[in-house]
């Protein structure tokens, strides 16, 4: 039985070997702990040691390198050297200190020629374990290859996205969504703007873009970031909900908008400040603008060079406490005591009461909720757009403008249904003051509307006079006819105008798109024919290669039909083309009719031609173009064209 331990050693002697093994790591010291294992107590005490004495000397004096030679030397002692001697390394160097003195240790091992690879620590751990896991077990004292504090181990992060068999995991650049799961929010739908209003600019943004607001909220924070549309379109998709790019484009436009009235209304703020114009009520209205329209509307009478309001001159007659005290305590109120017999605007209580009714309606006209509420009600009611001719334009005007609006001199749409390109007409008439155009909002609108002022929304605190109630309805009307109807009308034709100009470029974009996807004839020689009654049509022949191979011109359409035709014919053979392409320009639909008679006679027999129309567009425009000019400097311009 005693020759089975040698056995044993004899045959795992060479398996443990560096040489044979290199992509193992730490094969050096478990073949050590294998050789410890499996030797006979005979075969250790034949081994040359050194005597204890020495070896408490080297323990004092030697570096962590010749300790490690020791084989029975205990880890522990190793751990204290280490503390004692050398500061904290990283675990590679450290591992490479620790391999060195192995190779130069001649009286246990050979000399190892080849370096061992480096292995990531993931790997290293995982081999190690499937290597000997119930020796790791049992070994409670840390590796030597790991970095040590004190009697602690420095436990490195594994690292989740590197495994042995598997591809990393491919992360998003994003630190509060790591995982790129989709996320609502990357921190609450607030969002804090440069020039705060007295409205959220997400909840806003939501409203006009019909986006959710959690979108709106994460598509303002990433435009802050300065991410481009198709980074966002591409990579974020997870925040924005799959939006397209044209929406993001939508709202990115808006944002852009509503910043900008907040940017004036901040201006309009501090310029109104320093003149010492503003006011609490004031600076409220401002706050809650939300269109230009609507700060241009609030600001109009402040602004310099104007003569003020009609409201604004009542208040400096000092009738604005005689407004408010009728809306909130109009049993106390005596109008007759305002009479000043030599001041102008206060003379007579007719004029007093004409200025506490101009007071009211400026309070009305620029009340939110007051405008919110005829807002929602136009949008319940039939609102049209009304275009006549103007009567100035017929007595001295352009007959030929004034025919080219034929179809707009008695015009009527409802807002809702009226299409693009006809309200960029009606503006162009406009413009030229052919046209005259107005909105026209039903009586009934009007009708409920003073009835929910009086009744509801400005409804006095205490019973009205019937003179107070009097004026009360007619400070709503005059608030309606002279502020809040023109503000509605202004406001519907700047959104109708600007929705038009929107869908025009976009659908100019379709076209152009259309027009540049258009796949183009391939292999063919090809005739382009470009038609014209007086200088006669031009003829181009190219190859499949577009190399100019022939130019002429015919006079189809003089009475030298006939004769054209062999020219046309003996060209069409003589390159063996059988396409023809025709401008859609001056004469293309007698120019066609022509070819399609020969065609269906079999003229051009043997050839089996055909014929197409294309789009003469930009063709007479580049031909006269010092690009044309270079590509074809031989050339008529209008063989050029052709």
């Amino acid at each position: 039985m005693s020759s089975l331990p040698r056995r044993v050693k004899s045959e795992a002697k060479p398996y443990t070997s560096g040489d044979e093994l290199p992509s193992l790591p730490n094969s050096s010291s478990e073949s050590e702990e294998e050789e410890e294992e499996w030797e006979p107590k005979s075969k250790i005490a034949k081994r040359p040691r050194l005597p204890k004495k020495n070896e408490a000397k080297a323990k004092k004096v030697a570096s962590p390198r010749s300790a490690v030679t020791r084989k029975k030397v205990k880890k522990v002692e190793i751990k204290e050297e280490m503390d004692v001697s050398l500061p904290v390394v990283p675990a590679e160097d450290n591992k490479m200190q620790l391999l060195k003195p192995k190779e130069e240790h001649v009286g246990t091992k050979p000399k190892k020629s080849n370096k061992k690879p480096e292995v990531p620590k993931k790997m290293e751990i995982n081999s190690f374990h499937a290597k000997n896991r119930k020796s790791l077990e049992s070994d409670e004292k840390p590796s030597t290859s790991v970095p040590m504090v004190g009697n602690q181990v420095k436990h490195e992060k594994s690292e989740e996205d590197f495994a042995l068999d598997e591809p990393p995991f491919k992360k998003i650049k994003s630190t509060t969504c790591p995982e790129g799961k989709p996320v609502k929010s990357l921190g609450g739908n607030k969002v804090k703007e440069e020039f705060e209003m007295n409205w959220d600019i997400v909840q806003a943004l939501s409203e006009i873009t019909n986006v959710e607001p959690w979108v709106c909220a994460n598509l303002i924070r990433l435009f802050q970031e300065e991410n481009t549309i198709p980074f966002i379109a591409r990579y974020r998709k997870e925040l924005i909900n799959n939006l397209e790019a044209d929406a993001l484009r939508e709202v990115q436009q808006t944002l852009e908008e509503l910043r900008t009235v907040a940017k004036k209304t901040h201006t309009m703020i501090q310029k109104l400040k320093k003149e010492g114009k503003l006011s609490g009520c004031l600076l409220t209205s401002l706050l809650n603008c939300r269109t230009l329209e609507e700060l241009d509307h609030v600001s109009a009478p402040y602004k310099t060079g104007s003569k003020g309001t009609k409201a604004q001159r009542a208040k400096q007659l000092g009738l604005e406490p005689a407004a408010l005290s009728l809306l909130q305590n109009p049993m106390e109120l005596n109008l007759f005591s305002y009479i000043r017999p030599n001041t102008k605007g206060l003379s007579n209580i007719q004029e007093v009461e004409a200025g506490v009714q101009h007071i009211l309606a400026d309070i009305f006209a620029k009340d939110k909720d007051t405008l919110d509420f005829i807002r929602k009600l136009c949008q319940q009611r039939y609102i049209c757009i009304q275009s006549a001719l103007a009567k100035v334009s017929s007595k001295s005007g352009n007959e030929k403008d004034i025919d080219k609006f034929q179809l707009y001199h008695e015009f009527s749409c409802n807002i809702k249904s009226i299409q693009h390109h006809q309200i960029l007409a009606i503006n162009r008439g406009e413009n030229l003051k052919i046209l005259t155009v107005k909105v026209n909002i039903p009586d009934g609108v009007k009708n409920e509307f003073c009835w929910w002022c009086v009744n509801e929304r400005w409804r006095p605190k205490h019973f009205l006079k019937p003179e107070f109630m009097r004026i009360l309805r007619n400070s709503v009307e005059d608030a309606y006819k002279r502020l809040i109807y023109p503000l509605l009308c202004r406001e519907f034709r700047s959104k109708l105008t600007s929705d038009a100009e929107k869908e025009s470029v976009m659908m100019f974009g379709r076209n152009l798109r259309q027009l540049l996807l258009t796949s183009p004839v391939r292999g063919r020689v090809l005739m382009g024919v470009d038609p014209g009654y007086k200088h006669g049509c031009k003829l181009a022949i190219i190859s499949p290669t577009s190399q100019i191979l022939h130019t002429d011109v015919v006079y189809l359409h003089s009475g030298q039909g006939f004769r054209d035709a062999e020219k046309i014919k003996r060209l069409l053979l003589q390159h063996n083309c059988s396409t023809v392409v025709i401008g859609n320009g001056t004469a293309c639909r007698e120019t066609e009719a022509y070819f399609a008679d020969l065609i269906m006679k079999k003229y051009f027999a043997p050839l089996d031609v055909v014929y197409c129309i294309v789009s003469e567009a930009g063709a007479s425009i580049y031909s006269v173009s010092p690009e044309a000019a270079k590509e074809m400097p031989d050339l008529d311009p209008n063989l050029r064209s052709a």
